[in-house]
């Protein structure tokens, strides 16, 4: 399963658009215009798990600068201050990592 399967490809060039300068990512927005808050906790749990590039059930600071990279191959690694704070919304236990309840989070904000 890709991304695609979940997400509509216009509405992921849309959100990459919308974030091409460094420092303009904000993951709240992003997933709005992406769709993924519009998606169910399964589907969102399946989009983590696409996301989770080496499958230990959590995405960590070094995976998450690449997040744009996952959606397409050519977008921008996140600058350090946007996966600080992308990580720190996310990151409900404090524990460095994002597991899929905190992807799931940005649904409801």
């Amino acid at each position: 399963m890709s991304l695609t399967d979940i997400l509509s490809p216009s509405d992921i060039a849309a959100a990459l658009r919308d974030c091409q300068a460094p420092d303009s990512f904000s993951p709240k927005k992003f997933f709005q215009i992406s769709g993924m808050s519009k998606k169910s906790s399964s589907q969102i749990k399946e989009i983590f798990r696409i996301l989770d590039n080496d499958q230990s059930g959590f995405i960590e600071e070094d995976e998450l600068k690449y997040f744009l990279q996952r959606f397409e191959c050519g977008a921008r690694v996140l600058t350090t201050s946007e996966t600080k704070t992308f990580l720190a919304a996310a990151d409900h236990d404090g524990d460095g990592k994002i597991g899929a309840e905190g992807i799931d989070y940005f649904k409801y904000r």
